[in-house]
């Protein structure tokens, strides 16, 4: 059963968060109901979301596992994780989301005074680019806090979501010790909130989305944005937005019976033959044979 709990969507939030040598921009706070898939994604170098979830249940897939999502699960996916959400059709997942960039090293602030552990801190959160386990810190009431708080807007908002912002982010890392730790994958910075634009744009508008529509929505040219793109993920524009379609591509035939011409037009190819070589020049198979191995690895159960 979904909690009847405050729903939240804010952005441009200009919260700035130490820890340690790190200095942490809080991008936005979401707080929501899945009743549809969210597309494999990852986010750019130095950029990381926090996932709660206060009820409900899915799966979390992230580098070709399958995770259980269940009420209290938490998960941090960091920079270049590849991550699918899949909820449950009969009780889709509530999702507490915090999305923030780690710049470093912070600027020191006045009168200021570095806590010994602060460091190691900073050290687990960049050393761990996809954590998953369940919330042994008792988040549920300061998630709970911060919705409130957010959705009131009252005297104070800044000075008390900055606070719960911290114990949460806190509370969180403590916690790696007890879940699933990935390798390390080298972190970089953002430039700035523009990455979440740009994010947004290949996750939800990858079939439409040109160059020029891009740099425009950022206020670039197109060579900066191409640019910020290369650095960022490590590929071009164009190289990114086919990597975004196929994904999308992916997740349609996996949960839908879509015929393969209407996924080829909902992923923006003009003809069903650009799609079915695009596919299988991206995935070494046909769209035919990716569905049906999809639904033979499904029938066969989650791989451990």
């Amino acid at each position: 059963m979904i909690m009847n709990l405050p729903r939240v969507d804010i952005g441009n939030m200009d919260i700035k968060l130490r820890l340690g040598g790190l200095l942490l921009n809080v991008l936005f706070v979401r707080f929501g109901v899945f009743s549809q898939t969210i597309a494999e994604h990852s986010h750019s170098f130095g950029s990381y979301e926090l996932h709660y979830i206060p009820s409900g249940y899915g799966e979390l897939i992230v580098y070709g596992r399958r995770y259980p999502v269940v009420p209290g699960t938490l998960y941090m996916t960091g920079p270049g994780v590849a991550h699918e959400q899949i909820p449950d059709r009969d009780d889709p997942m509530a999702e507490y989301c915090i999305f923030f960039e780690v710049r470093t090293p912070a600027p020191p602030a006045a009168h200021s005074q570095t806590i010994p552990c602060e460091p190691a801190l900073a050290e687990l959160l960049l050393s761990t680019p996809f954590w998953y386990g369940r919330d042994e810190g008792d988040l549920m009431p300061l998630f709970h806090m911060l919705a409130e708080e957010l959705a009131q807007r009252r005297l104070g908002l800044h000075h008390m979501a900055t606070n719960l912002l911290e114990m949460i982010l806190i509370r969180t890392i403590r916690q790696y010790a007890q879940g699933e730790i990935h390798p390390i994958v080298p972190a970089k910075t953002l430039d700035d909130s523009r990455m979440m634009i740009i994010e947004n744009s290949f996750m939800y508008h990858a079939s439409t989305i040109t160059m020029g529509a891009l740099s425009r929505m950022i206020g670039l040219s197109e060579r900066q944005t191409d640019r910020i793109i290369r650095r960022q993920y490590g590929m071009s524009f164009r190289q990114k937005k086919k990597q975004a379609r196929m994904a999308a591509a992916a997740r349609l035939l996996k949960t839908t019976d879509w015929q393969v011409t209407e996924i080829a037009r909902q992923t923006g190819y003009a003809t069903v033959e650009q799609f079915s070589h695009s596919f299988k020049q991206y995935y070494g198979l046909t769209a035919t044979e990716y569905r049906s191995q999809a639904q033979v690895n499904v029938k066969s159960g989650p791989s451990s």
